[in-house]
């Protein structure tokens, strides 16, 4: 009976191959995106309102000049804009502040007006957190 180096051979290289594959799925960046089993006001959703939203969505932004919207803190986000609330705790679909990211309005008032629409990943996790309960957190 003859043996044959390549069965060895094949595994020796296939194990590197396979752990550089599962390094690649739980990689950061595919971490991020996944869904947390809790989304933190103050960790996940507050820095991406600053860095996306509150250039405009500040006192003195044209975003709070039109629509008195303050996407700097929690109190703003509740409190919502001079025509109602944005966020309905435990309900995205009907949450206004989703409507306007998820671009499921009109295109004169999606969010953020006039640039790129947020990622997937992102808006993914507003709508996580306001599913939560929308928690000061």
């Amino acid at each position: 009976m003859k043996v044959t180096a390549r069965p060895i051979l094949w595994m020796i290289t296939a194990l590197p191959i396979a752990a550089i594959i599962g390094m690649a799925v739980t990689s950061p960046l595919n971490r991020a995106c996944a869904a947390e089993p809790t989304v933190s006001f103050s960790d996940d959703i507050l820095p991406l309102l600053k860095w996306r939203c509150a250039s405009c969505h500040q006192p003195g932004g044209a975003g709070y000049e039109k629509s008195a919207l303050d996407l700097t803190s929690y109190q703003g986000v509740m409190k919502g804009t001079s025509f109602g609330p944005m966020v309905i705790p435990g309900d995205p679909g009907s949450s206004n502040l989703m409507r306007l990211l998820d671009w499921r309005v009109s295109a004169a008032i999606r969010m953020p007006h006039g640039k790129k629409q947020l990622s997937t990943c992102d808006r993914d996790s507003i709508r996580t957190w306001i599913r939560e309960g929308a928690k000061d957190n």
